[in-house]
């Protein structure tokens, strides 16, 4: 089988993968239970359960997640697709990526929002409202949630083949130039977006994404494919001084990002020399900051979790089930701890093991009740370095 006209390459099963991949979901449900917690209020409009009780750190750890989680899931996924696609051709991959990411979309927004709603209703002493009003796309409040990750990634699944049927992915660039190729266009399209006040979430009944981002993840996905073709992880780093600098220097632009978002968030007004100006800073640092975590994150588990386990490798196939049910799980245990007088940080904590505990066991439990296997495979399944 060919991809592009070259051979597709075989090898051993890279584990740093699998498990990287898994602590991105781990990281996921360590956001999502924050948003119970953070004291902003950002999530009393839209959460499955805003608890009262809330700490200024939990908004700041969830202010640092959110800036490497989902590239890094997103570079994982483009990572994975140049072999996918090489195996099956178009038509078949494009069916078996409906398969996988659609079908369990289309079950979960038609089951877990509307049970979602319960929640989110019960939690607040709400009553409850129309039956036309539970789905995702008559709500008009949530949408489709924590489920747009699926669409979209679909979206540049169908963009990635079509753009490689007409020969416009570049794969003979040096990995090098690619990271730069995609570092303009995020902080370039997301400057735009901000410029021309168009930042924000779009939302329909089949895809939602936030506007200046989703170049971003689009390029970083781009990216993930071209560091395959390149070889990029099939051998282990030489040397740590570039590990080393990154790690001294990160902080750099995580802490310009910071900064620039919590003065925009308290004080809505505030300019930084101009808006566009002010604008550039921003995602400058923000995209900095993506490229420095992602890398760090990427070259930690090269490093250090490059191994297999029994208990990786159930998390590992657990892993796209429970990106899927744990919110709901979550909402049920957030309710739980709702009227407790446990500290908020600690109810953070209980919440986030839990609701990754509780996730893992559900699935495990049905897998082997019912011999399901993950619509995803392993990334070792998916992927030879």
């Amino acid at each position: 089988m060919t991809y592009e006209g070259k051979a597709v390459p075989d090898g051993k099963r890279v584990y740093w993968l699998d498990n990287l991949r898994t602590f991105a979901i781990f990281l996921v449900v360590v956001i999502h239970s924050g948003i119970v917690y953070e004291s902003s209020g950002i999530g009393a409009i839209f959460w499955i359960v805003d608890d009262p009780a809330t700490h200024d750190m939990v908004g700041i750890i969830n202010l640092l997640l959110d800036i490497c989680v989902m590239p890094t899931l997103f570079f994982i996924s483009g990572y994975l697709i140049p072999r996918s696609l090489g195996r099956r051709g178009g038509w078949k991959f494009i069916k078996a990526k409906l398969r996988r990411l659609m079908v369990p979309w289309l079950v979960a927004v038609f089951t877990l929002i509307p049970i979602y709603k319960v929640i989110f209703l019960y939690s607040r002493n709400l009553p409850s409202e129309h039956w036309s009003t539970y789905f995702h796309f008559s709500n008009g409040i949530y949408g489709m949630n924590w489920l747009w990750f699926l669409p979209v990634l679909f979206l540049f699944n169908l963009l990635f083949v079509l753009l490689s049927s007409r020969g416009w992915v570049p794969s003979k660039i040096s990995f090098k130039l690619g990271l730069v190729v995609a570092f303009v266009v995020s902080v370039a399209s997301s400057v735009a977006f901000d410029v021309f006040n168009a930042e924000g979430w779009t939302k329909t009944a089949l895809i939602d994404f936030q506007n200046e981002r989703l170049l971003v993840y689009f390029s970083l996905f781009l990216l993930g494919s071209l560091g395959f073709r390149q070889g990029v992880f099939a051998s282990r780093p030489r040397s740590k001084k570039l590990y080393i600098a990154v790690h001294a220097t990160a902080w750099i632009p995580v802490g310009v990002y910071t900064v620039l978002l919590i003065i925009w968030l308290l004080n809505p007004g505030f300019m930084l020399i101009s808006p566009t100006v002010g604008s550039a800073i921003f995602w400058l640092s923000f995209c900095l900051s993506v490229l420095s975590l992602m890398y760090l994150t990427i070259e930690t588990f090269r490093l250090y979790l490059d191994r297999p386990g029994r208990i990786w490798d159930e998390l590992n196939r657990n892993s796209y089930y429970v990106y899927i049910i744990h919110v709901i799980v979550l909402g049920g245990i957030a309710l739980g701890l709702l009227d407790t007088t446990i500290p908020p940080l600690l109810k953070y904590l209980i919440l986030s093991v839990s609701t990754y505990v509780a996730s893992n066991v559900i699935v495990s439990l049905s897998r082997r009740a019912f011999w399901v296997r993950p619509p995803i495979q392993r990334a070792s399944e998916a992927i030879r370095a």
